[in-house]
């Protein structure tokens, strides 16, 4: 049964969202006019790829689209070279505009994976920001004191840790902020992170006669508080295969299910509360399912979650096993070397002494010099088969 306007409104505010700025209410009110929503997500490459961060955003995009908002996804060409001090405990690395732009050549795919792609409008702020004069960055300067400026949590820490804040680092929200002076949209949504930069936005449109509602959106955090990211090294990419997907997410907490439900899926409450009370492991297997099914659709969640329990739960070799050739006598660590299994045999010697690598019963490998005597499977880490094949007589 298809869901009625204020059906789609109420559950878009029911999950997934932080807090809206000036209000809920007034959002609800504007929505249920049918009047037109003009709202625009920002995305710097940092990166070249997406992650489950952005997906959640774009889970509330989609509701919002399927309302006939116009959205606009903006690719921060300009911004990412100067990078976000948002909960950075120092300066970003600065970019060149060519790394940006490298980083961001599969953004659009990515992005069609949740979103209808043809009824999204792509634009990019170097247009704009690149071409402001020093006269026009006073003038925008001049609109907020260093007061509000250094009022943020993250530039208070480094004061406080006495770690350098880079004067730089205050024109990212004033360059934020002009892009929404630039595109005169009324909406703005981002990850809670963003709040500052998004009302640093409103407040310069404001001053311009326009209005700006500001949508933050939960993040996707570990129970310590922590976003999932690179530096953690528990980032779920939108480029991931299916079964590095589900295997990741098999590998949260359990305290993360719910939050990966409400945010990282379209599953509805009330089938939420239920699987709340199952099993954690469960629940968590259906998790990693419906979020494989959002990216890479339901035959390739499937057959994620047959790979994940033959290999993880009954401990069966999968079908897909990568094979490389060796000769009989060769060193393991060369021959997953030179295969581009493994970087360097340093990354082999912590693999074994960790007990990443095991043969195919299970039995770890205990001897850094282990030879290659005959055709044999072994597990690298956690997700990956290898057999090598040597010549048969």
């Amino acid at each position: 049964m298809s869901k009625t306007k204020d059906e789609i409104i109420k559950v878009f505010l029911s999950r997934g969202i932080e807090q809206i700025y000036p209000s809920p209410a007034e959002f609800t009110s504007y929505l249920a006019q049918s009047q037109p929503l003009k709202i625009y997500y920002g995305i710097d490459p940092t990166g070249p790829t997406l992650h489950l961060g952005h997906l959640s955003v774009m889970l509330k995009l989609k509701i919002l689209q399927d309302l006939g908002a116009e959205i606009i996804v903006l690719i921060g060409d300009f911004t990412a070279q100067i990078g976000d001090p948002t909960d950075k405990g120092e300066a970003r690395q600065v970019l060149t505009h060519e790394q940006v732009l490298t980083n961001c050549r599969s953004y659009k795919k990515q992005i069609g994976k949740v979103l209808d792609r043809q009824k999204i409008k792509f634009v990019y702020n170097s247009r704009w920001l690149a071409k402001l004069n020093f006269s026009q960055l006073i003038t925008i300067a001049s609109e907020f004191t260093l007061g509000q400026m250094v009022e943020r949590d993250m530039f208070q820490e480094r004061i406080k840790a006495d770690r350098p804040v880079f004067l730089h680092e205050f024109f990212y929200p004033l360059m934020q902020g002009y892009d929404s002076v630039h595109l005169g949209v009324n909406a703005e949504i981002g990850g809670n992170d963003q709040t500052f930069n998004m009302l640093t936005g409103r407040t310069m449109q404001k001053k311009r006669g326009q209005e700006k509602f500001v949508i933050a959106t939960k993040l996707l955090v570990d129970p310590t508080g922590k976003k999932m990211g690179k530096s953690e090294g528990n980032m779920v990419t939108l480029a991931d295969e299916p079964n590095d997907v589900y295997g990741k997410v098999m590998s949260w907490p359990d305290e993360m299910i719910m939050l990966g439900f409400e945010i990282c899926t379209e599953v509805d409450l009330t089938e939420m509360a239920k699987l709340n009370k199952q099993n954690p492991r469960d629940a968590k297997m259906v998790l990693a399912r419906e979020i494989v099914k959002i990216i890479h659709g339901v035959n390739k969640a499937v057959r994620a979650e047959k790979y994940f329990i033959n290999t993880f739960q009954k401990r069966l070799v999968p079908d897909e096993v990568i094979e490389i050739p060796a000769q009989i006598g060769e060193l393991l660590s060369e021959v997953l070397v030179r295969a581009g299994i493994l970087s360097s045999k340093g990354e082999f010697k912590r693999l074994v002494d960790g007990g990443g690598v095991s043969f195919e019963g299970g039995e770890n490998v205990a001897d850094l010099y282990q030879k290659i005597i005959k055709t044999t499977v072994f597990k690298i880490g956690k997700k990956k088969f290898v057999k090598v094949l040597v010549p048969e007589n």
